[in-house]
């Protein structure tokens, strides 16, 4: 469908606004955004929703320090607008920063002497500090659809389709790395690799369907011959001309292609 180059340094959830724009100008039939674990980001989830598609997203492992707390056990209150930690103690809404996160900062005075604060914070100043993002429900919503079996359905599917093109694309076609330098030779050299695999695919396709339809003709021959008694008639066998041409083409095509894969995987 589409596919865009980014330097190693950029984020994927960062680069997933111009693919995403250019995605739904194109098709916008599309109803369900299925991406991996890296994609799942507040303004992610919020622009998917907004524009009435579902974004469908796995689990992600909670992002804390081992050892201590998970995040989850930080229960927020929206009606006092705080967040309750494990020992039951308020944490109170500080301030919201550049990035978007509301700042929740417990008291100095009664984290120092708390029996779980080995678990909690290594602060000096015996504080914990714990971040909420002002689209958090939008991840909740996410949330709430993962666990839904329509889209864990559709989830499992992504296996067995988008990784698949990236096995294809590593084992077969020589991209575990790139011989070249620079954004624009590693953009051109990805969209001819992945244009090689669309054809290939598109030549498969084509073969398969030209069998299939010489399978049928060839059973409505069988019943022509013993109806009629006449084994080769004009009308079949310029069908079957016709499809033996096809499948031909296709071949020729998909040897085509493979070879020039392989001359540019050697170069």
């Amino acid at each position: 469908m589409d596919v865009t180059v980014n330097p190693g340094n950029v984020h994927d959830s960062v680069a997933f606004d111009g693919l995403y724009d250019r995605l739904v100008e194109r098709n916008t039939e599309i109803k369900a955004i299925v991406a991996d674990a890296g994609y799942k980001t507040p303004w992610i989830s919020k622009r998917i929703l907004d524009d009435g598609r579902i974004p469908v997203l796995p689990y992600k492992r909670p992002m804390s320090k081992k050892g201590f707390f998970p995040p989850y056990e930080y229960v927020y209150d929206e009606y006092f607008n705080c967040v309750i930690c494990p020992e039951n103690q308020v944490l109170s809404y500080a301030t919201t920063n550049r990035e978007g996160y509301r700042e929740f900062k417990s008291k100095g005075y009664i984290c120092e002497n708390c029996p779980s604060r080995h678990l909690c914070t290594e602060n000096q100043k015996f504080e914990k500090t714990v971040t909420k993002h002002i689209w958090s429900d939008y991840l909740e919503t996410v949330e709430d659809i993962r666990h839904t079996p329509e889209y864990k359905a559709l989830y499992e599917r992504r296996k067995e389709t988008i990784e698949r093109v990236f096995a294809d694309a590593k084992e077969k076609y020589a991209m575990r790395y790139t011989p070249y330098r620079g954004l624009s030779q590693v953009t051109n050299w990805v969209r001819l690799k992945f244009a090689a695999m669309n054809l290939k695919k598109y030549a498969l396709h084509r073969w398969k369907r030209s069998h299939q339809y010489s399978a049928l003709i060839n059973l409505y021959t069988f019943f022509c011959q013993n109806k009629t008694h006449n084994p080769k008639s004009r009308l079949e066998f310029r069908v079957i001309r016709q499809t033996e041409k096809q499948l031909r083409f296709a071949i020729a095509f998909f040897s085509y292609i493979r070879l020039a894969a392989s001359d540019i995987a050697t170069q």
